[in-house]
């Protein structure tokens, strides 16, 4: 439906849902467009959540009639049911109470942003009534879907989108070629303990770059099946199938929350959720057995953990241990620790992994994007996480980077991003400390066509060979995230082609870039410009932390820049309200990035930010 100049946008959503980066987002951008935009206040979500109760539809007419709202714009990304539910009672109140154009009111239009399941049970009960929004749209499709013209998208908008069409439109060519089916193995199998008990990352990735065949493949694996044996049997016939196919080097364990939580206890009478059910060090041994001559890892414990970093280097050897400091607790359910006493179990196993000389991966600054923080926290917590690892005695850290989180990150700010978290984090580097970068495609980033989500699998392998396009050993471990990742777990097929593609990409692209037929991004003026800018500012914020925070790299000091709010959390829940300065803030996309944002939607400095928290 073409938009009028007048269109006034409702953004509405339900008080339980506290996913808000996708409303933020397309609020500025449609503002960017010249539109006026309104987002419901809590009293209207309140209302919105308990339509049916007396008055509540009254509040909610009055809220649109009062601000003019000619297109409601209704988001809700947890359960599918409810989510239809909630929609379609609030839109068959507001048809009965005549509020649409077509009956003489003021509503011209509706659309459901969601999950692709809520988007389907809409479409089978209302038709093409309403506008909908899987999930998989860019920023430019949809402002197309809503009627925006052309001539109103931001100028940010179509800058930024050059260098992501050129990745997509490779990316496009390279699947609709089938090069990637041509992959047959990768030549990291020749050195002499491969596949032997004195296996390492360390020896394969010495080997490696000997050999010129980096990166290191790693992939998360595991099926379910509510039969617990069942599911470790699968388990092992998919492990076998990807150890002989010579394609994947690191076999992440997708294990279940009970292994992580309850590991070795009796299950009896407990849920156990997704993921693969391994309760015992000999079901680990007997995988670790079936995965030669790939390495193996695992997910750390939710508590004691110190004692399950010992498990799995006893029964996995596993090819490196991961934390995730703040995280894998009672902030977001995954564990009944506190915080702090998350934190001093986790610098325990630090000290345990250090011991073993095994290397360590702070599974931190992704967990930080998905709860709405800004870029430079993204930064920050990473440095803070890497200099941690240090200080305890880790002598090789594997530096994760979550590409597109959140996925309307635009390419040159990713690029930008990335590159000022591993310059700060290298200047950690020493004779006795290394970094290994490993990069990912962003958690949901990829689209439910799985035809589109192979192209977005190849585009976003361009992006990470961009970080260093001048350096072939960068990055050196790539953790590949199944193209199917948006619909179903990936079986072994699906995870072989995933890893053939990405290998395709990569090989291919840095082709052409050698042959000059794409840019060198080493020499792109706009993504050094942003690169500059983030490295000053996360590297001023950790000179203001170390500063000002006494003992800043133990649990305590951790825990406080937690508490304090100088890492914003604004879509964690936050049920009984124990970290409200972390949660206060707000955050938005801004040309393509992350910002924290004061209540006019102006962009709020981190420095000037820290010293108003620090006072």
């Amino acid at each position: 439906m073409q938009l009028k100049d007048s269109e006034v946008f409702g953004f509405i959503k339900t008080s339980i849902d506290v996913h808000n980066l996708g409303i933020s987002t397309m609020m500025s951008f449609i503002r960017e467009c010249g539109y006026i935009v309104i987002m419901a206040s809590e009293k209207i979500q309140e209302a919105v959540t308990d339509i049916k109760k007396v008055n509540n539809i009254s509040l909610v007419k009055k809220w649109i009639e009062d601000n003019g709202i000619t297109r409601i714009c209704f988001s809700y990304r947890l359960d599918p049911q409810d989510g239809m539910d909630y929609f379609c009672n609030l839109y068959y109140l507001l048809k009965d109470s005549k509020m649409l154009e077509s009956d003489g009111g003021i509503i011209r239009e509706f659309s459901f942003a969601g999950l692709p399941d809520t988007c389907d049970l809409i479409y089978k009960k209302l038709g093409n009534k309403i506008l909908l929004f899987p999930g998989d749209e860019s920023p430019i499709e949809s402002l197309k879907k809503y009627g925006v013209p052309e001539n109103k998208f931001p100028q940010t908008l179509t800058q930024n989108n050059a260098y992501d069409n050129m990745r997509w439109n490779f990316a496009q060519k390279l699947i609709s070629d089938e090069k990637y089916k041509q992959i047959k193995e990768t030549e990291h199998w020749e050195y002499e303990d491969c596949g032997t008990d004195k296996d390492s990352y360390i020896k394969r990735l010495n080997y490696c770059r000997q050999h010129k065949s980096l990166p290191i493949i790693r992939a998360h694996v595991g099926p379910y099946n509510p039969n617990r044996l069942e599911a470790v049997k699968e388990f092992t016939s998919w492990v076998k199938d990807l150890s002989e196919s010579h394609l994947l080097d690191v076999l992440s364990i997708g294990s279940s929350q009970l292994t992580q939580s309850n590991f070795g206890e009796d299950w009896t009478g407990k849920h156990n959720g997704g993921g693969v059910p391994i309760n015992s060090e000999i079901e680990y041994k007997q995988i670790a057995e079936t995965a030669k001559p790939m390495l193996v890892r695992t997910y750390a414990g939710t508590k004691n953990v110190p004692y399950m970093a010992v498990i799995h280097e006893k029964s996995l050897n596993i090819s490196w241990h991961a934390l995730s400091f703040w995280w894998f607790c009672e902030i977001d359910g995954r564990g009944k620790n506190t915080v702090l006493e998350n934190l001093k179990e986790h610098i325990e196993t630090i000290k345990y992994i250090a011991s073993t000389g095994k290397p360590f991966e702070p599974n931190v600054p992704h967990h930080f994007a998905f709860r709405g923080s800004d870029d430079v926290t993204y930064i920050v917590s990473g440095f803070l996480a890497a200099k941690t690892a240090k200080k305890y005695g880790i002598t090789h850290l594997i530096l994760q980077n979550m590409l597109n989180t959140p996925k309307y990150t635009c390419g040159i700010q990713d690029l930008a991003k990335s590159r000022a978290m591993l310059k700060l984090v290298r200047e950690l580097e020493d004779n006795k400390f290394k970094v290994s970068l490993q990069t990912r495609a962003g958690l949901d980033y990829l689209a439910p066509d799985l035809e589109k989500a192979k192209i977005q699998l190849a585009a976003v392998t361009a992006l990470m060979d961009d970080i260093e396009p001048d350096n072939e050993n960068s990055p050196e471990i790539i953790h590949v995230v199944s193209y199917s990742e948006a619909v179903r777990l990936a079986t072994p097929s699906v995870i072989k082609d995933s890893i053939k593609i990405t290998l395709s990409s990569l090989n291919e692209y840095r082709s052409l870039r050698k042959l000059g037929k794409v840019e060198n991004m080493t020499f792109n003026k706009d993504v050094e410009y942003r690169f500059e800018k983030l490295y000053s500012e996360a590297k001023d914020a950790i000179s203001f932390l170390e500063n000002h925070i006494p003992n800043l790299y133990t649990p305590e000091g951790l825990l406080r820049v937690f508490e304090d709010g100088y890492f914003p959390v604004p879509y964690m829940p936050d049920y009984e309200h124990k970290y409200p300065n972390a949660t206060k803030w707000t955050t938005a996309i801004k040309n393509g990035g992350v910002c924290v944002v004061d209540e006019n939607g102006n962009t709020i400095d981190t420095i000037s930010r820290y010293e108003k928290i620090f006072e």
